[in-house]
């Protein structure tokens, strides 16, 4: 499975952004986003911010978990107090003839399954709190991008516990 992983600021602009592929079952952490699909991963998630804030105000919670489906591409998020959002944009790995049916039970392998969705809840939790102590330094100005290689570190951490 390949992640696509994006917060957006509050005036809908891109504030950190980072890809990686699984790390559960054999995975090598390695993203499989095609050249072709590449470019769409952030006008896919930025296309889902409508939805995003119709959820947001319907359910009241932080974690909206699955809210979009494009193509083969699933969209979870969250938002913050601050009203960032982050937003992880999922593709499955489709499977080929040779490989095996216990590949299609992993975590990965339905977006929408409880066990997908509590493993996407905890990497939002954790890079959370991580985004917290980054916006906390003095020298951030609100809305600005993320460059710190640190944080850029622990998402990739998180990413590679929990998905």
């Amino acid at each position: 499975m390949s992640y696509y992983f994006a917060i957006v600021g509050t005036q809908d602009n891109p504030l950190f952004e980072h890809e990686f592929g699984t790390s559960k079952q054999g995975g090598d952490g390695q993203s499989r986003f095609t050249d072709q699909v590449r470019h769409l991963n952030q006008f896919i998630l930025h296309s889902s911010l409508d939805v995003a804030e119709e959820v947001q105000w319907a359910q009241g919670h932080m974690y909206l978990k699955c809210i979009d489906k494009f193509f083969n591409n699933y969209i979870s998020c969250f938002v913050t107090g601050s009203n960032a959002k982050f937003l992880l944009l999922h593709q499955p790995t489709t499977p080929t003839a040779g490989s095996s049916s216990r590949s299609s039970t992993g975590i990965g392998a339905n977006p929408t399954s409880p066990a997908t969705e509590e493993a996407v809840k905890m990497f939002f939790a954790e890079v959370y709190e991580n985004w917290v102590k980054a916006i906390m330094n003095p020298f951030y100005k609100v809305n600005a991008e993320v460059r710190s290689p640190v944080f850029r570190a622990r998402v990739a951490a998180a990413g590679r516990k929990y998905l």
